[in-house]
């Protein structure tokens, strides 16, 4: 697994001012990367282009060396996107929308079985796991989705604010899981605006209207 994630210079708008303004960061395997900032910032924005939904106006995003095209090149490279929206469907349970997940990136039906179970045991969610996504509360649901990003097992997760809606309990459960993909060889990034998450992870871009602002590394 090297899948290391480039964004050099890169502006991203939307049709009107720019969102993003020549920022540059990098996703590499075995580190978590924090991008930090107020609402607007461009946290997600920037999730966005990583995950080739987004072109980049200038600029470029490389993935592995490579110019990254679009979002099917990025699924060819194994980069998973957890939204903040979570983009579940209501009307499947926790459990289908892991598995159809599985399926669509052609996991086989057994092997796709077995990791949807481990997935939701690994957000504490085994008993939720036959109930439809419209019957769980908001914070189950954000689980949910992080077991199907954990499941597809990425070379490169990319995690919009997925502890935005969980209590102190399962953020710190949800934390330790992405630094366990960053163990096994992903790399992964973080956007957040809780700084007690991002100073646990190992790096931490900081975005205020657009640009980069702070950089640790």
């Amino acid at each position: 697994m090297s899948r290391t994630v480039v964004a050099n210079r890169v502006t991203v708008g939307y049709g009107g001012e720019p969102v993003l303004r020549e920022v540059s960061a990098m996703a590499v395997p075995g580190r978590v990367l924090a991008v930090t900032g107020p609402s607007g910032a461009g946290k997600t924005t920037l999730l966005w282009t990583l995950a080739g939904l987004l072109r980049p106006v200038a600029g470029e995003v490389s993935v592995a060396g490579h110019p990254l095209r679009d979002l099917d090149h990025a699924v060819a490279e194994k980069i998973v996107l957890v939204p903040q929206d979570n983009a579940l469907a209501a009307i499947l349970t926790a459990a289908e929308n892991v598995r159809v997940a599985l399926l669509a990136g052609g996991v086989a039906a057994d092997e796709a079985g077995r990791r949807t179970t481990t997935a939701l045991d690994r957000l504490g969610l085994a008993g939720q796991a036959n109930q439809l996504v419209e019957e769980l509360s908001g914070g189950q649901q954000q689980r949910t989705a992080i077991a199907r990003g954990l499941a597809l097992h990425g070379d490169v997760l990319l995690a919009d604010e997925v502890t935005s809606e969980l209590d102190a309990a399962n953020r710190r459960r949800v934390l330790d899981l992405l630094q366990e993909e960053a163990r096994r060889g992903a790399a992964v990034v973080f956007a957040t605006h809780d700084p007690e998450a991002a100073a646990s992870c190992d790096a931490e871009l900081h975005l205020v209207d657009g640009r980069a602002e702070t950089v640790r590394r």
